[in-house]
């Protein structure tokens, strides 16, 4: 079993700033892929990253690709998402995952987690 708890989240303005931490407990960190999902309101939850156990592989959703970026840190169990250039349409609900099945490679993606932290607000204001 493993345990998430997202952070960073919070309001900012269009061409701002965030950085969403999380931190994961429970089982051995290293060994799993984790990623972030979102989901605005009235829209289906959609890809926004993922990272191997070994940062190997990375991989963005097209409508972020560029502005944010994806990172982990082993030994702090923790893995961030740095949203740069943020857009009115980025507002969501953020959320943490891990484990699961992700591929990257021969130019396409896909990641199925296993475990989701609460979810994290970015509101970002026009």
């Amino acid at each position: 079993q493993v345990q998430l708890a997202e952070s960073g989240g919070g309001l900012v303005q269009a061409g701002g700033s965030l950085r969403l931490s999380c931190e994961a407990s429970g089982r051995t960190f290293p060994n799993y892929a984790m990623g972030w999902f979102r989901q605005a309101p009235g829209k289906e939850r959609e890809f926004v990253a993922a990272i191997s156990w070994s940062s190997d592989s990375l991989d963005y959703g097209d409508s972020v690709k560029g502005r944010f970026t994806i990172s982990r840190d082993n030994a702090k169990s923790t893995v961030y998402l740095q949203m740069n250039s943020l857009r009115a349409e980025d507002t969501a609900v953020y959320y943490c995952a891990a484990d699961g099945e992700y591929y990257s490679g021969r130019g396409t993606h896909y990641y199925y987690p296993t475990f989701w932290g609460q979810g994290t607000q970015v509101t970002v204001s026009s």
